[in-house]
């Protein structure tokens, strides 16, 4: 695995095992507070409907207490005071399904305002669906004094069994029990709204962290982006500073050889040729001549011309002298004349100086030599073409040289991507690019154009008298 992804790695895992970790201590500490929250509140609820239930029976009680308090020995009078007591207690409600009831002590029904056919029936063995004994629960409750009991009865409004509580008080003197209850199913409703209301606060945070986290990925790969960008900036950097450390190393080689060419070889081939001449020059003028020794000597000397032509033609194929000492413009002046002078190609240069002209770095200067040279044995080689013009323009900030000529052209595009024919572009483009110039080329049957333009930055403008002195 390579460096890049192990630090990767090393950002990711620790902050998503952080979020993950975040994640579930937030949803346990949620979900134990959404538990806690809704036992606090169905006891607070139910504590408040206890007391709301006993004030009503209280209430019923206070109503009828004139009736109780009135009744004696006489059975008559009893009676018609239990009925009144009943009948007062049938017409009190609150609300749809809040109602009292009155049952005897045991477990005879003697008011229901909601179920009248319950009236006068013995209810001491009913059951709910779970099997308890609901009347006997609630007579036992009353029997202690009064309590509150929960059971299942059918609710008026709907027709459906329900969850209850009740509340009862027993009335012992007409050995009657009296009560009332709530249906406990808007309770359970109102719990459920604020189970869903919690649980959708839940999963609302839950998303928030998944959001934090998915930002804090992307900008955990935005970094990783932008880190690998500037490493891939920085080692295309120091890349195309290599190559340029390559060129200027090859081109200070080829300097030295052809130095060492010219001023080593060169001139010992001169002096041997020289001395070779005197030898000759000696053997025509003694008696008697020896022909083959002369024609021997001659040849040798014909053919040690040669090998100086050829040493300084190599030389010169190095790095041109004339480069250095009469620049730019001059050198390609004496490569468009060789290659001239080698073929069929005839090759016109044009030099043109603005005001105020910057002088050439030796950088530029060897780049767009060999950019000319490179263009020229293309065309040479490869174009079929019998004109072709140099042009070199040269202003204050900028140097542009233009090679063109009226060969068959290529194909742009197909050269540029074929890694195999394109070498010398591509070679162009790189001396180009370590010095922040550009290459243009246009192609087509009858007219090519390769443009090399390269600003001009190292130095102030000379004026164009210093300038001529120093090119």
């Amino acid at each position: 695995m390579k460096l890049k992804a192990k630090i990767f790695l090393l950002a990711i895992v620790p902050f998503m095992a952080a979020i993950a970790g975040i994640a579930f201590g937030v949803r346990h500490q949620a979900t134990a507070l959404a538990s806690a929250q809704h036992d606090t509140t169905q006891s607070a609820y139910l504590a408040s409907k206890e007391i709301e239930l006993r004030h009503y029976v209280d209430l019923a009680t206070s109503a009828i207490k004139p009736l109780y308090d009135e009744a004696g020995e006489n059975a008559r009078d009893d009676a018609i005071l239990r009925s009144r007591a009943l009948a007062m207690l049938e017409k009190m409600d609150f609300g749809q399904d809040g109602y009292f009831f009155v049952y005897d002590m045991h477990g005879r029904s003697l008011m229901h305002p909601r179920e009248p056919d319950l009236v006068g029936r013995d209810l001491w063995t009913l059951r709910d669906p779970a099997g308890s004994l609901t009347i006997q629960q609630l007579i036992a409750a009353a029997a202690q004094g009064g309590g509150y009991v929960r059971y299942v009865w059918h609710r008026p409004s709907t027709g459906k069994l329900a969850p209850k509580l009740g509340y009862v008080v027993p009335l012992p003197r007409w050995g009657w029990m009296v009560g009332t209850g709530i249906y406990l199913d808007d309770v359970d409703t109102t719990l459920a709204r604020i189970d869903q209301r919690a649980s959708s606060d839940i999963e609302h945070t839950m998303l928030w962290i998944g959001a934090i986290a998915l930002a804090g990925l992307c900008v955990i790969a935005v970094c990783a982006l932008v880190l690998n960008v500037s490493e891939y900036r920085s080692a295309d950097a120091k890349l195309k500073r290599l190559a340029q450390q390559v060129v200027e190393s090859q081109e200070n080689e080829r300097a030295r050889l052809s130095r060492e060419l010219h001023d080593g070889i060169s001139q010992m081939l001169v002096s041997v040729k020289l001395l070779l001449e005197s030898a000759l020059a000696r053997f025509e003028l003694s008696e008697p001549r020896v022909q083959p020794a002369e024609a021997a000597l001659s040849t040798g000397i014909g053919r040690l011309g040669d090998a100086l032509r050829e040493v300084r033609r190599i030389s010169h194929a190095l790095r041109p002298s004339m480069l250095d000492d009469l620049g730019l413009a001059a050198a390609l002046e004496q490569l468009t004349r060789e290659l001239s002078a080698q073929g069929h190609l005839a090759i016109g240069f044009t030099h043109v100086t603005h005001d105020h002209a910057a002088h050439l770095p030796d950088t530029v200067k060897t780049a767009l030599f060999r950019i000319a040279q490179e263009a020229l044995t293309n065309i040479f080689r490869h174009a079929h073409a019998t004109e072709a013009a140099v042009s070199l323009d040269v202003s204050a900030s900028r140097v542009t040289l233009s090679i063109s000529d009226d060969g068959r052209g290529f194909d742009v595009e197909r050269v540029q991507a074929d890694a195999r024919a394109g070498v010398g572009l591509r070679n162009m483009r790189e001396r180009l690019e370590a010095l922040g110039g550009d290459l243009r080329l246009d192609s087509r049957p009858g007219h090519t154009i390769v443009t090399a333009s390269v600003p001009i930055f190292a130095r102030k403008a000379l004026p164009i008298d210093m300038q001529a002195n120093q090119s």
